[in-house]
């Protein structure tokens, strides 16, 4: 297809939408069709809403981002991706709005069940892997949402306060990795704004950073909305805004450019890459629906879903259970499961595995049921009587299943949290069935990290949320069909208040200050050794992994980590390799350990694997102030290797080459740091030997350790004159000059 040209109107219709989810024909461009995507496609037909309010086309609802980064499996997101861009293009969809790769700072964050982890590596990786597999079928993805979209509280409006280290170290860095090595074809801005300006407005963010610094050379498409002013985002970078907000603001960009309030450079670049992103998904445009493989798909949710559940705790190997003997099922969500955020990536799922049938499947006697709550409420008034008859049934049977967690309403984008406790009357009936029957397991759903210190319940599965065959594979995991695998991609406090961001979340008056800085989830957790449920990367087995035999090689590249996993259990099992590195002595503030790289291996039972993981060497860079840039520091690593944060099983240290940071003096820059560059000591020593001539070599140590923190432009007033700024003027660009 040619390039069209197009006129200054032209461009500004070409680069705001058409209506809610398509684009603009123009000049013989045809429209395409975005869509919300990331746990499975929400295409609305007829009238379309962004809050998932209109019904949507029947889709494979797959595990959301809390439930899939539990498995450590990024091979399953790249499978899940594919298909469902093979859906998408079915549905006669360019660009699915997806993956959301932003940290979860708070536990109580509304969205938190739409984003991987409090970990940036595990949520790069996860966001390379989905947007590889949705584009390796010739359909777009949209990275989201750029950036630090931590919180629903006032989200269109908020402005986040973040420092520049902790900004580019943690929160745009998952961002940074997908954009340079997956190539998404559209990366949507975020709401928020960064630091006093909206992410939709930020040069520094939209050109300087995404485009400049990381070569991004996609479409920069609008969060739903979140376009304040138009001319201002065309000037920062933003090239689609959506949804269409009527001519009026087309024509304003037009008129902003032949008035000189727009450069018609910015304008045209953006229609530029808007033609790009048609020509690109217009070849692959269906001219009417087609049909995908619904089993194929629910089967592959069901393996994500069984991968992602989480064996908490299992004292006293209660699970799994054994099919010949009794059990009770107890719990709303038994029957009305939840598997799925609310919002704008609510699906229409093609079919529902009801846990309550899927464990009659694999339970040899009959299965009694008990509701024990409401799921519409806080089942108050109601609690006594439905706890009275879960009591009953939990003292007829051997076993029991208890069925716990959170309801849509209680969570949902568009609001956070405000606790991470369960519905009391959710533990009040918890406390009475385990005292009715000790052997009950537990089965937590819930989309952002709930309390879980009252529940004393000696086997506890963390299901997050599963996707629509989560029910047949919670059945899987109770009943020893699947040995549970996963594990925690975030932490689990002891209590709200233990958690980083507690003083500073949601903020006030429109602001919000990231007053923990680097330290968040178990950065947090583990440089202060605070007591924790649970940690991140925890989870048990039905069968015992050992760790044998770590070794490191350091290469021009990184570091290859090897280790051997051996099975000395009875059953065949998955378990997830996690490499954490550390510095005991650094230039700068580091937290404990820090993930860098994890794999996940299948060992069978009496059998072990030799593994080996490559640890980038950009991963180990801190993002230094001085240079806006990130770099290597060159000291002792210790190279870790757990089955989670608190469970280091092996350790060396290995020697790493630091970057060379070259840092311009000027004069601003202290006595100390001149004289730590060789020239500088040479240079500054001259001047102030001229300047106090009865000074003695023994007189050095002593007067640099008194005057080292000075800023050398004091040098005047301290020296009375004798050493001019033009003598340090000069001095510090010779020295600057020998140091290029």
């Amino acid at each position: 297809m040619a390039t069209p040209s197009l006129s200054t109107a032209q461009q500004a219709r070409l680069t705001s939408g058409k209506n809610f989810w398509q684009t603009k024909p123009e000049a013989g461009l045809p429209s395409i069709a975005m869509t919300d995507g990331p746990n499975g496609l929400r295409k609305q037909e007829g009238s379309s809403d962004a809050l998932g309010l209109s019904q949507s086309v029947p889709a494979t609802c797959f595990p959301p981002a809390v439930g899939l980064s539990q498995t450590w499996n990024p091979d399953l997101a790249a499978r899940i991706g594919a298909a469902i861009g093979t859906e998408a293009l079915a549905r006669q969809v360019s660009v699915v709005l997806g993956p959301g790769v932003n940290l979860k700072r708070s536990p109580l964050g509304g969205r938190n069940f739409e984003y991987y982890s409090e970990d940036p590596v595990l949520s790069g990786a996860f966001g390379e892997a989905w947007v590889r597999g949705v584009q390796s079928v010739n359909v777009g993805a949209s990275l989201k949402h750029f950036a630090a979209n931590n919180q629903e509280t006032d989200r269109m409006r908020v402005s986040a306060a973040i420092d520049e280290r902790t900004l580019h170290e943690l929160y745009l860095r998952a961002f940074e990795h997908i954009v340079r090595t997956a190539r998404p074809w559209t990366v949507m801005c975020s709401y928020n704004r960064i630091n006093g300006t909206h992410a939709s407005e930020s040069r520094e963010l939209l050109t300087e950073t995404l485009r400049d610094a990381w070569g991004f050379d996609g479409v920069v498409v609008s969060d739903w909305g979140a376009v304040v002013d138009r001319v201002r985002s065309v000037a920062a970078g933003l090239d689609l805004m959506m949804p269409f907000g009527g001519d009026e603001l087309d024509n304003d960009v037009a008129a902003a450019v032949e008035d000189g309030r727009l450069n018609s450079k910015a304008l045209s670049e953006s229609a530029d890459r808007m033609i790009a992103l048609v020509e690109r998904a217009a070849p692959h445009i269906r001219s009417e629906n087609g049909t995908f493989d619904v089993d194929s798909h629910h089967a592959l949710a069901r393996e994500a879903a069984a991968q992602a559940i989480v064996l908490l705790r299992n004292d006293d190997d209660l699970l799994p259970f054994d099919s010949s003997e009794s059990v009770a099922v107890i719990g709303a969500m038994a029957t009305e499961p939840r598997y799925q955020g609310g919002g704008s990536s609510k699906v229409n799922a093609t079919k529902v595995d009801i846990p309550l049938d899927e464990i009659k499947k694999h339970a040899g006697t009959d299965v009694a049921y008990a509701a024990g709550y409401t799921t519409d409420g806080d089942g108050s008034s109601q609690s006594s009587e439905l706890i009275s008859e879960a009591v009953t049934t939990a003292q007829a049977a051997t076993n029991v299943v208890l069925f716990l967690g959170l309801a849509e309403h209680q969570e949902s984008e568009g609001f956070d949290r405000t606790t991470i406790d369960l519905p009391s009357d959710q533990l009040e009936l918890a406390q009475a069935v385990l005292a009715a029957n000790p052997r009950t397991a537990v089965v937590l759903s819930r989309g952002g990290v709930l309390r879980v210190d009252p529940l004393l319940a000696p086997a506890i599965l963390d299901g997050a949320l599963l996707g629509q065959a989560g029910g047949g594979a919670i059945a899987d995991v109770l009943f020893g069909t699947v040995n549970p695998s996963g594990k925690l991609s975030e932490t689990i406090p002891l209590r709200l208040e233990d958690n980083p961001s507690y003083l500073n979340f949601p903020g006030e008056f429109q602001h919000v200050t990231y007053g923990e800085g680097l330290f968040i989830g178990y950065r947090w957790y583990d440089a202060r050794t605070m007591n924790i449920s649970y940690p991140f990367g925890h989870g048990l087995s039905y069968t015992r992994f050992d760790y044998r035999d770590l070794s490191v090689t350091t290469t021009a590249d990184g570091l290859d980590v090897e280790v051997t996993i051996a099975n000395v259990g009875q059953v065949d099992g998955r378990e997830v390799v996690q490499i954490y590195t550390a510095i005991q002595k650094s230039e700068v503030s580091r937290p404990v350990r820090e993930l860098k790289a994890f794999a996940s291996v299948e060992v069978k039972a009496g059998e072990q694997e030799r593994v080996t993981i490559r640890v980038p060497r950009e991963v180990l860079a801190y993002w230094d102030v001085r240079v806006h840039g990130f770099v290597v520091e060159g000291a002792t690593y210790r190279v870790e290797a757990g089955a989670s944060s608190r469970d280091i099983r092996l350790h060396t240290d290995v020697e790493i080459s630091g970057d060379e940071v070259t840092i311009p003096l000027t004069t601003n820059s202290t006595i100390s740091e001149v004289v730590s560059v060789p020239s500088g000591k040479e240079a500054l020593a001259d001047l102030v030997t001229s300047s106090f001539p009865d000074l003695t070599e023994d007189d050095g140590p002593g007067l640099l350790a008194m005057i080292g923190s000075v800023p050398v432009d004091g040098l005047p007033e301290f020296t009375t004159g004798t050493v001019t700024k033009k003598a340090l003027e000069d001095k510090l660009k010779a020295i600057n000059s020998s140091n290029d």
